[in-house]
C-alpha cells in the first residue's frame, strides 16, 4: 500500500474520522487549525511591538529630553526596517524554511526587547526599535507563506482572515496595555513584557510547529530533518506509521533536486514586476493613511480632548476591534464570494477572472474608509465629542484590514511558490510608504490644520481607486503570460 494510500485510510487521534488534508498538505484539519493558531500568535509581536508604544510618546519624550517629533521618528525608523527586513527572511523562509526563519527572527526580537528596556538615551532608542522591527516584522510574511504551504485557494481566504485577527489584536489591545504599563509603572515596562511574552513564545514555536515548505517535507509521508522535527511532526509520523530513517534519505534528496537558489531580489522583482504591482501600491496608499492617521491619535487626542496616556491607550481599543471584525467577517466573505465566482464561471480555466474574484469587494472597503477618515478629520478639528471620531476610528480600522485581508489572500493566489516574498514586497511597499507618512502627518496638521490634511488624504485614497482598475486589465493579462511561460516550461521539462 502506497504512502498515499495509508494516510487515507488512517483515521485521527481517539478514534475520530478521518481529516483529509488540503491537496497539497500532509497536515489534518485538526493541524493545520493549530498551525494556523501559532502563526497568528507570532504574528500579534509585530503589531504589539508597534502599537503599545504609541500612548507613551509624550513620556518618552519627556524623560528622554527630546520632542515629541523625534519619538515620531523612531516610529518612522521601525516602519521602514519593517518594510525591509520581510524582503530578506522572505526569501530565506521560501528557500530555508519557515521554522528555521521564525525561530531566527524571534532570537532578534527577544534581545533587542531587553535592550530597549534597559535604554537611556534616544540614540539607543533608535537604534533598537530598528533592531526590534528586523525581528517582528517578518512574521506575518513567513505566516502567510505558511498559510501558502497548507491551504486551498477555496479555503485560503477564511485562514487568511484568522491569520489577520491575529495580527490585528495588538490594535486592540497594545495600546490599553502600553498606557496601563507607562502610566502605572514605566514606559520600560513595556518591553520588558514583549521580552517576557517572546521568550515564552519561542519555547513553544521551537516545540509545536512543525516545517510546512514543501520543498523540505515531502508532499505526504516524510519527515523533515532533525533540526526541523518537532512534537508535532512526530505526531504525524506515527500516524502515518513511516519509516522515519528512510524518510530522512529521501526527502534529503528530494531537496537537494528540487530546493531553489536563495534570491533575496524576489521580493522587488514581484513589486515592479507589474503582474501585482497596481495592487500593491493601491494598498500601500490605504494603509498609509490608516496609519497616519492612528499615529497622529494620540497627540490629536492629548491636545485637543487632554486625555492622559490610560484614556489615550483605551481609545485605541475602537479601531483595533474594528480591525479584528473586519478580517474575521472578511476572510468569509472571500470565500463565499470566491466559490461563487468559479461555479459560474463556465470557460477555460486559465481564463478565470481571479482579480475580479477576489479584489471586487474592495470598493466597499475604500467607501467605508474614505468616508470615515474624512469625518474623523473634522470632527477632530471642530472639537466635536470624542465619541464621534472613536467611532470613525473603528470604520477606520474595520476598512483598512479588509482591504489587507482581500489584497494579501491575492498576492498568495498569484504567487503560491512564492508567497513570503509575495508578501514581503507588499510589506516592503506599504511600510516605506507609511513610513513617509507618519513622519510627516503632525508637521502637515500644523501647517493646514486636521480637517484639510484629513481632506487631503481622503483625495489621495479616491485617486488611488484607479489603480484597482488597471490591476483587473493589464495585471491580469501578465499573470496569464507567466503563467502560460511557466506551463510550458515544465511541459518542455
Amino acid at each position: 500500500m502506497s504512502a498515499d494510500a495509508s494516510h487515507d485510510q488512517i483515521p485521527d487521534q481517539a478514534g475520530d474520522p478521518p481529516n483529509h488534508p488540503a491537496p497539497n498538505s500532509i497536515f489534518s484539519k485538526r493541524q493545520r487549525a493549530l498551525i494556523v493558531a501559532i502563526v497568528s500568535v507570532a504574528a500579534t509581536f509585530s503589531g504589539f511591538a508597534s502599537n503599545i508604544y504609541f500612548p507613551s510618546i509624550p513620556t518618552i519624550a519627556a524623560e528622554l529630553s527630546v520632542s515629541n517629533e523625534l519619538v515620531d521618528l523612531t516610529v518612522t525608523s521601525y516602519m521602514i526596517f519593517q518594510g525591509l527586513s520581510p524582503t530578506v527572511w522572505g526569501a530565506i523562509a521560501d528557500v530555508h524554511g519557515r521554522r528555521i526563519t521564525y525561530i531566527c527572527t524571534f532570537v532578534i526580537f527577544f534581545g533587542a526587547c531587553i535592550g530597549l528596556a534597559e535604554t537611556r538615551h534616544y540614540h539607543q532608542l533608535l537604534i533598537l526599535r530598528c533592531l526590534q522591527s528586523t525581528g517582528s516584522a517578518s512574521t506575518v510574511a513567513i505566516g502567510a507563506g505558511v498559510l501558502s504551504d497548507i491551504t486551498t485557494r477555496e479555503e485560503r481566504g477564511g485562514y487568511m482572515g484568522m491569520f489577520q485577527a491575529g495580527l490585528l489584536i495588538p490594535l486592540a489591545i497594545g495600546p490599553t496595555i502600553g498606557g496601563a504599563l507607562s502610566q502605572n509603572v514605566s514606559w520600560k515596562a513595556i518591553f520588558w513584557f514583549l521580552a517576557i511574552y517572546s521568550g515564552a513564545f519561542l519555547i513553544i514555536l521551537i516545540y509545536f510547529l512543525p516545517e510546512t515548505l514543501p520543498l523540505l517535507v515531502s508532499n505526504r509521508s516524510l519527515r523533515p530533518n532533525s533540526l526541523l522535527a518537532t512534537i508535532l511532526s512526530s505526531i504525524r509520523d506515527r500516524r502515518l506509521r513511516v519509516n522515519c530513517k528512510m524518510a530522512t534519505e529521501v526527502v534529503a534528496a528530494s531537496s537537494s533536486n528540487n530546493r531553489s537558489d536563495l534570491d533575496l531580489l524576489s521580493p522587488l522583482r514581484i513589486l515592479f514586476g507589474m503582474e501585482v504591482t497596481f495592487a500593491i501600491v493601491f494598498l500601500s496608499i490605504y494603509y498609509t493613511v490608516w496609519q497616519m492617521t492612528i499615529t497622529a491619535m494620540s497627540t490629536l487626542f492629548n491636545r485637543t480632548y487632554g486625555l492622559s496616556e490610560m484614556q489615550i491607550g483605551l481609545v485605541f481599543i475602537a479601531n483595533g476591534v474594528g480591525c479584528i471584525i473586519g478580517t474575521l467577517t472578511t476572510g468569509k466573505l472571500l470565500d463565499i464570494d470566491y466559490r461563487r465566482n468559479k461555479d459560474r464561471y463556465t470557460g477555460s480555466p486559465e481564463f478565470f477572472p481571479l482579480e475580479s474574484a477576489r479584489l471586487r469587494t474592495v470598493w466597499l472597503w475604500s467607501g467605508l474608509q474614505c468616508a470615515s477618515t474624512l469625518v474623523f478629520g473634522w470632527t477632530v478639528d471642530q472639537e466635536v465629542h470624542i465619541a464621534l471620531p472613536i467611532i470613525c476610528t473603528f470604520i477606520v480600522g474595520w476598512a483598512a484590514t479588509s482591504s489587507q485581508s482581500v489584497v494579501t489572500t491575492f498576492l498568495v493566489d498569484v504567487f503560491p511558490k512564492r508567497s513570503s516574498s509575495a508578501s514581503a514586497a507588499l510589506n516592503l511597499a506599504r511600510c516605506l510608504l507609511g513610513a513617509g507618512g507618519t513622519a510627516t502627518v503632525l508637521p502637515i496638521i500644523n501647517a493646514i490644520t486636521v480637517g484639510w490634511t484629513f481632506t487631503v488624504l481622503t483625495g489621495v485614497m479616491l485617486m488611488a481607486l484607479g489603480l484597482v482598475l488597471l490591476q483587473m486589465s493589464y495585471g491580469a493579462t501578465r499573470r496569464r503570460l507567466r503563467e502560460k511561460r511557466e506551463a510550458d516550461s515544465e511541459s518542455g521539462s
